[in-house]
């Protein structure tokens, strides 16, 4: 099982120091994520500050750009890591993109596989001037008289997709080269929801197998020699997905319903998204983070072993100071030479 590692920083320059000391440690995935930074741009920086990890979005939200312009980048990204790049692709809920955004969001799981197809098939043909003509409900895409003047490193970067629910998770099976959960997803759910739905959509792919979908668990970790402190750090971060509606199934899959109401009462009430942690109990935390000392999260993180080929650690961002932020990642770090045998 591969550990892998998503950094942090209050500047770029931070942020891609903590990549370059995370690939020393032995991250063997660097990855990115969109909310308070672009994640293509994140990616470039890290691409030219490191140079063994991988680098993947984790997510670039898939439909708030062209296709055209997320192949793009793709292309670059992957020249400037020197084919290190994974794409990581993902829909964000109807709210993100049409109230933050002004982008189309309609039936996720059909927009999603038109916008992996109209992708590859840049990536396939954007040097040869062939003409494009992609029909499509959500992403028709005709081009003609385009033709990329410089090299491609790869025409087939990998692409995984983030999904929760069970159609986008079947899809995933189907056309991603891995699956990628949010920062909440526990053993038993990964088990049970999960991994069914993503063998159901593997097995309708002729020639695919289990082992061609890397599964790459999301795991918000925050270790520290005080239990209390390690779960306090970390609930904002639990708050701020429980204020979601959409990931009701989730909540009550793990009992937590009405733990979950009490959250969405208190956003609704206007209480900020991130600013949620008085709202969540040590119980939501404990089902769904990593949080402890140092031996109790590794022995959390060895649950996962059997179920995901990947994890991907990241610190409480939610709610917490820059400086609390430095400290967990600091202990994740840490936590990663320990485990791999790097340099911590």
């Amino acid at each position: 099982m591969r550990i892998t590692y998503q950094p942090w920083g209050e500047t770029l320059e931070e942020f891609v120091d903590a990549g370059r000391r995370a690939e020393e440690a032995g991250a063997e995935v660097l990855w990115v994520s969109e909310l308070h930074r672009s994640a293509t741009i994140t990616a470039a920086a890290l691409a030219q500050g490191t140079s063994r990890a991988k680098i993947g979005t984790s997510i670039a939200l898939a439909f708030t750009r062209s296709p055209m312009i997320t192949a793009l980048e793709a292309l670059d990204i992957d020249e400037l890591s020197d084919g290190r790049f994974v794409l990581g692709l993902g829909s964000g809920v109807q709210r993100l993109n049409e109230q933050w955004h002004n982008a189309r969001f309609g039936k996720p799981v059909p927009h999603m596989r038109e916008t992996v197809r109209n992708i590859r098939h840049f990536w396939r043909t954007c040097t040869s001037g062939e003409q494009i003509a992609l029909d499509g409900e959500y992403e028709p895409m005709h081009i003609r008289g385009y033709e990329r003047p410089f090299p491609v490193l790869r025409q087939q970067i990998p692409v995984y997709l983030a999904a929760m629910g069970p159609a986008m998770t079947r899809l995933t099976g189907q056309i991603g080269d891995g699956w990628i959960s949010h920062e909440l997803c526990s053993p038993r759910y990964l088990v049970e929801r999960v991994l069914p739905e993503l063998e159901a959509g593997i097995a309708r792919t002729e020639g695919k197998t289990r082992p061609d979908v890397d599964v790459v668990v999301s795991a918000c970790c925050s270790v520290d020699p005080d239990p209390v402190q390690a779960r306090r750090r970390v609930a904002g971060l639990v708050g701020f997905y429980a204020s979601v509606r959409t990931y009701a199934d989730f909540f009550d899959f793990h009992g937590l319903s009405e733990q979950q109401q009490a959250v969405i009462d208190a956003f609704r009430a206007g209480q900020g998204a991130d600013y949620l942690a008085d709202q969540v109990s040590d119980e939501m935390v404990d089902a769904l983070t990593l949080a402890g000392d140092r031996d109790h999260v590794a022995a959390r993180i060895a649950a996962y072993e059997g179920k995901a080929d990947s994890v991907k650690l990241s610190p409480p961002t939610h709610g917490i100071g820059a400086e609390d932020v430095r400290v967990a990642q600091n202990e994740i770090l840490a936590l990663i030479a320990e485990l791999t045998g790097g340099k911590a």
